[in-house]
């Protein structure tokens, strides 16, 4: 069943509380919802809006937002080994984690907490404590808007990366993705060796799920800051992936320097946070617009900021980061 807004004020549909509008607002549950939409009335320009946590709105949109409601979780196959589980597009995602948690389900447990709706998932590849979404996701079920078909690309098709996919290049602006399905295993398949969550977990009593995510869950709470109280969309920026000889030569200035295997060879991830904290920005406030306290990849409204006013303390950001060490941080967030 589709829903309609008209000129519908976007502050609390976004995480950083911008106050922006959009033409027409438009809620979605299935494929035929869409194909109704894009066969009676194509819209000319338009946007998927899940849970408005990865997106800076710098001005009105004047064309159609799409936002999932589909909010089922469904169990497809089971094995002895694993579950596979399809899932809509307006599920929230911690929602699932916690859901796979309750009933003993591996893989996606490093990953709670994260904001946000099951569909934008594979788009941005979300991660975090080692772990990605594309570590559990088995294929995305999409509708085409130029055939109106409904489709499902399998992982291998996906061309997943560091908070990359098809979805940001080939499929933008063509797909609209309406399910995921995710094979989830029945084994302890634990990934720990991520910053403090070994420690964390065995403060907990060991290595168990529900330990897992309780330590996820309660590191991602103290450094990151609740977007309800202060508009924020998480990780503003991503870490940067240069040439490993780009990397020696920092290193030989910086020792200090966190530096990441980047699943390519000749090249590795910086981090981006230490960069920002080292070029002086961390908690930098200037006017409406700061760099958290505590973790210098987010980017925090301190009540009436404009997304203009957030894209252009941004780009100081940025800018203090390039000069200090030579290195372009690309923003994590969607832009509009």
């Amino acid at each position: 069943m589709i829903r309609e807004f008209h000129n519908i004020d976007l502050s609390d549909r976004n995480s950083f509380h911008v106050r922006q509008q959009a033409a027409r607002l438009v809620e979605f549950e299935t494929a035929d919802d869409l194909a109704e939409l894009f066969r009676n009335d194509p819209p000319q320009r338009w946007f998927v809006l899940s849970g408005g946590n990865n997106i800076l709105f710098t001005q009105d949109f004047d064309g159609v937002l799409l936002t999932p409601r589909a909010m089922h979780i469904d169990v497809v196959s089971e094995t002895s080994d694993a579950v596979v589980v399809r899932a809509g597009a307006g599920v929230e995602w911690d929602d699932l984690v916690a859901w796979a948690v309750e009933r003993e389900l591996w893989g996606l447990e490093n990953l709670s907490l994260i904001p946000g709706k099951v569909g934008a998932a594979p788009v941005q590849n979300i991660g975090a404590y080692g772990a990605e979404a594309k570590d559990a996701i088995e294929s995305v079920e999409m509708f085409c808007v130029n055939t109106l078909n409904r489709l499902i690309l399998s992982k291998e098709h996906c061309a997943f990366g560091y908070r990359d996919s098809v979805f940001k290049h080939a499929l933008r602006g063509k797909v609209v993705i309406l399910a995921v399905t995710l094979r989830l295993s029945r084994h302890p398949q634990p990934a720990l060796d991520y910053g403090d969550l070994r420690r964390e977990v065995e403060a907990r009593g060991g290595v168990t799920l529900h330990n897992i995510r309780e330590a996820v869950c309660a590191i991602r709470r103290s450094k990151l800051p609740d977007p309800a109280v202060l508009g924020n969309a998480g990780s503003f920026f991503k870490n940067p992936i240069v040439g490993r000889a780009v990397a020696e030569r920092l290193l030989a200035r910086y020792p200090q320097l966190p530096v990441y295997p980047a699943g390519a060879e000749g090249r590795v991830k910086l981090a981006a946070g230490w960069l920002i904290e080292q070029s002086g920005m961390k908690g930098r406030v200037e006017g409406r617009v700061g760099v958290h306290e505590r973790q210098a990849l987010v980017l925090v409204n301190h009540g009436g900021a404009t997304g203009g006013e957030v894209l252009a303390f941004a780009r100081k950001v940025q800018a203090a980061v390039y000069d200090r060490f030579g290195v372009e941080i690309d923003a994590e967030v969607n832009i509009l």
